[in-house]
């Protein structure tokens, strides 16, 4: 039986019970975390962090650790899927408690003195430019918010809420998306963004995250649920497909990443 480390005070009470179970899995099968990892996808440390409730363990990663041990993994996925649900909430809130800076427009300059005894065409053509600046300021506002990511995806997340899916619609998180996959000019799209440019990682959400995803899937590389939200099970899925074509493994999809996925 392992010796295992106590595990974190702040652990919340689902990921917890996900971990303990993970540990009398891997503690029924009598395998070191070597022989584990040697196994399964992951390496050994990943192992170590994930059996240490160090991290939320991706969701192919209990798949795979319940296959090793011969265990229906019903009941781990949904221990994980609550898991992952509090684990999102509880970095949101830190999120919010030390989020990175966001956006705000400038302030309008301070209005021109208007020199004593104007005359009332004057006064009547600078109502008519404040209301015209007022409304374009407005629209550009509407039309293009600030992004408010956190300061390590702040990049990423810019480009790909620049980004537009291919049939033109807004995107929504919550559901699961279809892949439909066409070669033009050579290169592979899945059908929900024609932008194979931005740069994309962790915790952006989108209809470029979604063709990602999908081409992804195609290469071999399962990123979970096609949901559009770049989660830990994508950013793994990134990595795996970066070492394989010998790129940057940063987790990224950027310009060079896009490339050997479209080919």
């Amino acid at each position: 039986m392992s010796r295992w480390k106590e595990l974190p005070a702040e652990l919340d009470q689902q990921m917890w019970q996900l971990v303990v179970q993970m540990r009398r899995l891997k503690d029924h099968t009598g395998l070191s975390l070597h022989a584990l990892a040697a196994k399964t996808t992951f390496s050994k440390s990943s192992w170590e962090r994930y059996l240490n409730g160090r991290t939320l363990p991706p969701r192919t990663a209990v798949e795979e650790l319940a296959s090793v041990c011969g265990s229906d993994p019903e009941r781990l996925l949904a221990l994980h899927e609550i898991a992952e649900a509090e684990w999102a909430a509880s970095a949101a809130s830190r999120n919010n408690g030390h989020g990175g800076t966001s956006e705000e427009p400038e302030p309008a300059p301070p209005p021109t003195p208007v020199p004593p005894g104007p005359h009332p065409l004057r006064l009547v053509l600078g109502g008519l430019a404040c209301a015209l600046v007022g409304g374009v300021i407005g629209a550009l506002l509407v039309s293009a918010p600030w992004d408010d990511d956190s300061t390590d995806t702040g990049k990423a997340s810019q480009s790909a809420s620049a980004s537009a899916t291919a049939s033109g619609a807004a995107f929504t998180y919550g559901g699961t998306y279809p892949c439909d996959f066409e070669r033009r000019g050579g290169v592979l799209y899945a059908g929900h963004s024609t932008d194979h440019t931005s740069v994309i990682g962790l915790n952006v959400q989108g209809w470029p995250v979604v063709e990602a995803q999908c081409l992804l899937q195609h290469a071999g590389y399962s990123p979970g649920r096609i949901d559009g939200r770049f989660g830990q099970d994508t950013e793994i899925a990134v990595k795996r497909f970066q070492d394989k074509k010998r790129l940057d493994v940063d987790g990224l999809v950027g310009p060079q990443t896009w490339g050997a996925l479209g080919r």
